[in-house]
């Protein structure tokens, strides 16, 4: 019977995955109405924390955006990529990989994309090179974020004392490595611009020879904001106040023991996640007042507007998965609990996979990472496999792969013959490989 419900379970995760935007969601509560009314299954907690967590975590990104901040943090990110454009296939990646780090989106890649698409041929390098190991930068980044659903729910998940910075010790220099790992791996990959047959054809026509050539990006350069410096700050102070709180527990407010409930713990002391969603959300009201960014802006933002796909979809699918895990969780153990134990090591292709199946980080972390700790997994072993979690480039219908591949004009950046054999494969694979492999190493120094 597990594997019919598991059937059921990989179909509703494939048809949601192909109709797209909420499709993963509804579908995900297709298959629990099936599960309910068709296998009598107890339906799970629904994963309230996390969406309550991608809610105001990406308010308070749409507010940064409404304010201007995105376009001066890009900005300050286009001077670096230019700077050396030689470099171009190292500096892209780590200037986005800082970049969706400290603003806990990979949204801000579509901003980056041209220009680095732009800066790559006008130097007659490949653009697949750099465009193919950015994007895979901007999701990486989000395993170790402090203003990441996907890093917030994981602290939640292990709610040890500093979970959020032990996180971040641990996966931020471990995805650097991969990263530079991924780079290495694209730096030499295919011919040269100069050399490649259809981008020498393409040069013929003299319009497309002097767009290529022409010394601003289309669409030229967005204006700043008056407030855009001030909404960065202050974004940057409640990035500070969530890694204060997560590095010294001892700062969190204590409302007095008692019953536990959503917010608070049993001690008294306020779970993370609340402090996430109150910071967060205080940070969007600070930037709208102080800036005078109107909350019709902020709704109109583009990545408030995404808010609710990511929402949906995480309700649907997480709600689906755990209710299987949970009534299924002694056939799993036992399955899954010997080899686990003797080699933890095995259970990042299970993240891995899911996180394909999924393209969610955060629906990824809070179906798989609760399992993986029912199995008997350590937190440092956990730790080390949350980059896994970073699978959504493997199945070239992610938006931030189709903007890359649309962006390069030169049409190096595409999907493959075979669909897998795309331009975004090789550095994302030897990436999260490389990350977790260190990941591993450092946990068991750190935590």
């Amino acid at each position: 019977m597990i594997w019919i419900q598991f059937a059921l379970l990989l179909a509703a995760i494939l048809i949601g995955a192909r109709m797209k935007g909420i499709g993963l969601g509804v579908m995900g509560m297709a298959g629990l109405m099936v599960f309910i009314f068709g296998f009598h299954m107890r339906p799970s907690d629904p994963p309230l924390d996390v969406m309550l967590i991608i809610l105001a975590i990406v308010t308070t990104s749409a507010a940064l955006q409404a304010a201007g901040g995105l376009d001066y943090l890009v900005s300050l990110a286009e001077k670096v990529i230019r700077s050396r454009p030689a470099q171009i296939t190292f500096i892209a990646p780590l200037t986005t990989y800082v970049l969706c780090l400290f603003a806990g989106t990979s949204h801000i890649v579509y901003s980056l994309l041209p220009i680095i698409a732009e800066v790559s041929a006008k130097k007659r390098i490949r653009p697949e090179r750099p465009l193919s190991i950015s994007v895979v930068a901007s999701h990486i980044a989000l395993s170790g974020s402090p203003m990441s659903a996907a890093t917030a729910a994981f602290t939640a998940i292990l709610a040890f004392p500093g979970a959020s910075v032990t996180i971040m010790k641990v996966c931020i220099p471990a995805c650097i490595i991969g990263l530079l790992a991924g780079a290495l791996s694209v730096y030499k990959r295919g011919k040269e611009l100069s050399e490649d047959p259809e981008f020498i054809e393409k040069m013929k026509d003299p319009e497309f020879a002097q767009s290529i050539d022409r010394d601003e990006a289309p669409g030229g350069k967005p204006e700043i904001k008056r407030g855009a410096k001030t909404a960065v700050a202050i974004f940057g102070v409640a990035i500070l106040l969530v890694v204060l709180f997560g590095a010294f527990p001892g700062l969190v407010p204590n409302v007095g023991a008692g019953q536990a409930n959503f917010a608070v713990n049993a001690d008294g002391s306020v779970k993370m996640g609340t402090l996430i969603e109150v910071i967060t959300l205080t940070a969007s009201a600070a930037m709208m007042l102080i800036t005078r960014t109107s909350a019709n802006d902020v709704v109109k933002a583009s990545l408030f507007t995404s808010m609710a796909t990511a929402v949906v979809s995480v309700f649907g699918v997480v709600w689906m998965s755990s209710t299987f895990v949970s009534h299924n969780e002694a056939a799993i153990e036992l399955v899954m609990g010997d080899v686990v134990a003797q080699y933890p090591w095995m259970f990042t292709f299970a993240v891995f996979i899911m996180s394909v199946l999924t393209f969610s980080q955060a629906a990824t972390t809070k179906t798989m990472m609760p399992l993986g700790l029912t199995l008997g997994i350590a937190n440092p072993n956990l730790i080390a496999m949350f980059p896994a979690v970073n699978g959504d480039f493997v199945l070239p219908g992610y938006p931030t792969l189709l903007a890359a591949i649309n962006f390069d004009r030169t049409g190096t950046t595409r999907i493959g013959k075979y669909v897998f054999n795309h331009s975004f494969m090789r550095p994302g694979l030897v990436t999260i490989t490389v990350a977790v492999a260190v990941g591993f190493l450092l946990a068991h120094l750190f935590v």
